[in-house]
């Protein structure tokens, strides 16, 4: 039996080139699982014109922001108002494209057949720089320790959602945290949600250009980029802060179970 409604909720920032061929990829693998489908597009201020890339869909809500925040803030605003649309199952990912259609199936296959509250995207075949990769790396290992066990891609932006366990870890989460996801994945962790892993393929980036990256660097950069290396500091320091000291209040979080269970 389908779904009633599947939400897919997606933070994007300059991405004309390539975001409106990735939502029909994604449309054209995922219609038959829902009776109704709808999109849900955060834009961080684009200045490529990319609300406009998505005039005339009507499944399609794109949410201007009203400044530009980065990829935190903007993935977690792209979780609240696709949770306002009262969906049976909500998905994330990011609207830079780099994942394939069919794979969309899987995830929310995997929820629903394995009586799951979320299904995480574990990258496989990524291209992003080594160092974007080592972050990705040590954050993994730092958050295992804390969950006590391995997190596989403890930042991957693909994600299949219930909407129980989801309010509460968006309500958790302060609205301008730089990185919402590794929070989810380890509260979800520390809650004892029921949490299924999918190997998935990433693929580069959609586009020529590499101005769309909501991270603020391109793939043919060798060394960190400043950008990159201010948001790590930032980013380190509100884990701590947040979800890693003793007392933070991350710490304590008590997630319901979804309806799957």
């Amino acid at each position: 039996m389908p779904l009633s409604h599947l939400v897919v909720a997606m933070p994007a920032y300059n991405e004309v080139e390539g975001i409106r061929g990735f939502i029909d990829e994604v449309r054209g693998q995922v219609a038959p699982l829902a009776t109704r489908l709808t999109f849900v597009v955060a834009d961080d201020r684009s200045t490529d014109g990319t609300p406009d890339a998505l005039d005339g869909l009507a499944d399609v809500r794109v949410e201007r922001q009203p400044e530009n925040r980065g990829h935190g803030p903007t993935a977690l605003a792209a979780y609240r108002a696709g949770l306002a649309l009262d969906p049976d199952v909500l998905v994330h990912v990011d609207g830079d494209g780099q994942f394939l259609g069919p794979d969309f199936v899987r995830l929310v296959t995997a929820l629903l057949d394995e009586r799951a509250d979320v299904v995480h995207g574990v990258r496989s075949g990524r291209t992003d720089p080594w160092y974007r990769r080592l972050l990705t790396a040590s954050v993994g290992t730092m958050i295992a320790f804390a969950a006590g066990r391995r997190i596989p891609d403890v930042n991957t932006p693909l994600r299949a959602y219930r909407p129980d366990p989801l309010r509460e870890l968006v309500a958790a989460v302060p609205s301008g945290a730089t990185v919402p996801h590794v929070h989810f994945s380890l509260a979800e962790a520390r809650a004892g949600l029921v949490v299924r892993y999918l190997r998935v393929r990433s693929i580069p980036r959609r586009g020529e250009s590499t101005s769309g990256t909501m991270w603020g660097d391109g793939p043919k950069l060798s060394l960190p980029p400043k950008r990159l290396r201010s948001f790590a500091g930032t980013a380190l320091a509100e884990l701590w802060s947040l979800s890693l000291r003793p007392g933070a209040p991350l710490r304590s979080i008590r997630l319901p179970s979804g309806s799957g269970r």
